[in-house]
């Protein structure tokens, strides 16, 4: 296969020109039905969109530029609106496509294009004169077809991670928000809540534990089995699977942090602050997070949502930015409402099996990734010809 070297600007047409940023104020004021991307995704929905077909979103700034944890590009189709913090491109027609744009710069190693260190970004400027080696235009496309089917099946259970995901959210708001639980028409609101509910703060009803970072000096503390979990590894799903960092027992050892187990809660202290994840597997984390364990009646699952619940409530009532950083402190101002047992046991039985799915369709998805990821450096540099 002959490959051609070739700058990015040559391969796409670039539409930066039309994007228009809006701050969270305006957002709150436009709610609605359209897709309001950011860098890395869907950061909010509003009532009118910039975009109409299928393009390519590459995140224009952001940490994942320089950690990668998840793909940098992205192909949006439909009507959508997006803000100053991702490039849109659309492949030139006969020159190349989307999908094969996507592959090309999601397996490319572009940190030599990537500038500023307490805030990574990719200019346009810098994005435009990437050399890429590109193989024939038919070829592309038969690399594109080959790669979509693995990207459909990844992007089918992605979609049902999410559904599954809102489904358990919701019977949350149904049952413990808006009060319309199993039995409820028999049950009289005191105080806000049902009667022999009780209201707290997330303080008094969670352990908040800590962590700590081994001597990054050391290398025997370093690159273990170990997942360390940091804000950059926060997902916008209920798990936290893979971590950029390991470390080894010897480095645990060595550190303030437990070695925490599957679905420890994790909330996110600094950086992205406020990023709630459970842990997939056993984890270590640094001092940027805490990890929250349920006392008493309250197990991890239902505590998964009643915080998700109580942080929106802060941000809704507030004005600006809502936490800096979060301190010990912070959980006496997170409400969180305290059912009776049984019924917190009634709703574990609904959302346990769901988040069980969840769990299985992550794993499908990295295995998915894995082998595309495998596969595809393969088929560009021709050493698997299609």
């Amino acid at each position: 296969m002959t490959l051609r070297e070739t700058e990015f600007q040559e391969l796409v047409d670039f539409y930066d020109h039309i994007r228009v940023p809006l701050s969270g104020m305006e957002r709150e004021k436009r709610q609605g039905e359209y897709r309001y991307y950011g860098a890395q995704g869907v950061i909010d929905h509003i009532d009118d969109y910039l975009f109409d077909g299928e393009y390519v979103l590459i995140a224009e700034d952001g940490a994942n530029l320089v950690t990668r944890n998840e793909p940098i590009a992205q192909i949006v189709r439909g009507q959508f609106w997006v803000n100053n913090h991702a490039h849109i491109v659309k492949a030139k027609d006969g020159v190349s496509t989307n999908n094969f744009i996507n592959c090309l710069i999601n397996s490319k190693n572009i940190s030599g294009y990537v500038t500023g260190a307490a805030q990574p970004k990719l200019s346009q400027k810098n994005l435009k004169v990437i050399k890429f080696d590109v193989p024939a235009y038919d070829v592309q496309v038969r690399i594109d077809d080959l790669i979509s089917k693995y990207d459909d099946l990844i992007e089918n259970n992605k979609r049902r991670i999410a559904l599954l995901e809102e489904s358990a959210r919701q019977l949350y708001k149904e049952w413990f928000v808006r009060f319309r639980f199993p039995g409820h028409e028999h049950v009289k609101i005191v105080d806000g809540v049902p009667e022999g509910w009780k209201k707290e703060t997330a303080n008094k009803v969670i352990e908040i534990l800590s962590g700590g970072t081994p001597k990054t000096s050391v290398a025997d503390y370093w690159d273990g089995d170990i997942g360390f979990f940091t804000p950059k590894d926060a997902t916008n799903t209920v798990y936290v699977s893979n971590t950029e960092k390991t470390i080894t027992k010897l480095g645990l050892a060595k550190c303030a942090s437990k070695l925490y187990p599957k679905n420890t809660l994790f909330i996110t202290a600094r950086g992205t602050v406020g990023k709630l994840n459970l842990a997939q597997q056993p984890m270590a984390m640094n001092q940027s997070c805490y990890a929250l364990v349920g006392k008493d009646s309250i197990n991890q699952f239902y505590l998964y949502f009643a915080m998700q619940a109580g942080i929106q409530q802060v941000k809704s009532r507030a004005v600006g930015a809502v936490f800096d950083a979060i301190i010990k402190d912070t959980f006496k101002v997170i409400p969180f409402v305290i059912p009776p047992k049984t019924l917190i046991e009634e709703f574990t039985d609904f959302v346990e099996p769901t988040l069980k799915q969840i769990d299985t369709l992550i794993v499908s998805v990295q295995r998915l990734v894995q082998a595309r990821d495998i596969l595809l450096p393969k088929l560009m540099n021709g050493e698997i010809v299609v």
